[in-house]
């Protein structure tokens, strides 16, 4: 096992474990505001590993099963117990329950404007390549990462969509390609082939050059960034079933599918803010035991002034959370049995 290895791993659980403290955060610090006390603040689900301490009437725990975290807010689910959340006032629960994946959702945002600062802003009119596959046209002519393409067959680029069209108008003919590398200007010829899988015509990756942003720059394209993968994620399932997206593209992973990805991807900046964003929105869908099921059941009481009885919900939720907990394990058993395939 060697010592990258094991630097990966170490980021990723601490990553994964933040994010996981973050969102019980909500919950904990939405509770004490609202006056409503907690039990127990633990990491994993139980039986309990051990508890790390005490402090101001709540236990901080380790639990067995890694598989998230939680907080254990008096009355939770008994209305019965006076000063507990489930006696509390709807809009309370609500906040409450809210708290966490909108604290996912608001590190997500933050993560978003940090990376977009750290990686500038695009330098448009000027087309760099910024990858290149072994063996491909590009690299058999001479053409490195880093060089500027001025002109494709006479015709000056300006846009990596402009390069593209021009390319993919000439496979199998010979084209001729302009280049600039640092104050040296250069020509190759070569010929588009018919693309491989996972790879373009000449086998680049196109792009623009950046610059230095400003933070009133990168804060609004950060936040623009987040509503639109927001959208891509909410529209998953419809974009499966329409054809657009397969089903293995698609597919949820676990634990070990995650640290895949995250040993594949260049930016863990990105990594975990895309996971920060995912937490946060898939606790919101509407499922029992995740938080936005249990939001639901706040709604008919707000709406309507009529509760759902607490022994019915109780009964959905723990359903919820078994069907939740063996979809976990599967998920996970999937990432062993049927890893994903990364480019």
């Amino acid at each position: 096992m060697s010592t990258e290895f094991l630097v990966q791993l170490l980021q990723f659980v601490a990553g994964i474990a933040i994010l996981i403290v973050v969102h019980e955060l909500g919950h904990f610090m939405a509770a004490r505001l609202l006056k409503v006390d907690v039990e127990e603040f633990g990491l994993g689900f139980p039986p309990r590993l051990a508890t790390l301490f005490q402090a101001g009437g709540t236990r901080f725990s380790i639990n067995w099963i890694p598989l998230g975290g939680f907080v254990r807010i008096k009355g939770e689910n008994d209305p019965d117990v006076p000063g507990g959340m489930a006696a509390a006032n709807p809009w309370v629960r609500l906040v409450i329950l809210s708290a966490g994946p909108f604290m996912n959702i608001a590190l997500g945002v933050i993560l978003a404007v940090v990376f977009v600062y750290s990686l500038g802003e695009p330098v448009l009119g000027s087309v760099q390549i910024q990858g290149m596959a072994e063996d491909s046209p590009a690299q058999i002519a001479g053409l490195e990462v880093g060089d500027f393409i001025l002109k494709a067959n006479d015709e000056e680029i300006s846009s990596v969509d402009q390069l593209h069209n021009v390319i993919y108008a000439n496979l199998g003919e010979s084209t001729v390609i302009v280049y600039q590398r640092g104050d040296q200007i250069g020509e190759v010829s070569l010929i588009p082939r018919d693309p491989p899988p996972e790879e373009g015509a000449i086998g680049i990756l196109m792009g623009y050059p950046t610059q230095p942003t400003t933070w009133s720059r990168a804060i609004p394209n950060g936040i623009s960034f987040t509503y639109q993968y927001s959208q891509n994620v909410l529209s998953l399932p419809v974009r499966i079933a329409q054809g657009e997206v397969s089903p293995e593209q698609g597919r949820p992973v676990g634990f070990k599918g995650m640290f895949d990805v995250f040993q594949w991807i260049q930016s863990p900046l990105y990594f975990f803010m895309v996971i920060s964003l995912s937490l946060g929105l898939f606790n919101l869908l509407p499922f029992p035991a995740l938080d936005g099921g249990r939001i639901l059941f706040t709604l008919p009481e707000i709406i309507l002034r009529r509760r759902v009885p607490p022994q019915y919900e109780n009964m959905i939720h723990f359903v919820g959370f078994t069907m939740l907990i063996i979809l976990l394990i599967y998920i996970n058993l999937q990432d062993f049995i049927n890893p994903i395939q990364l480019p």
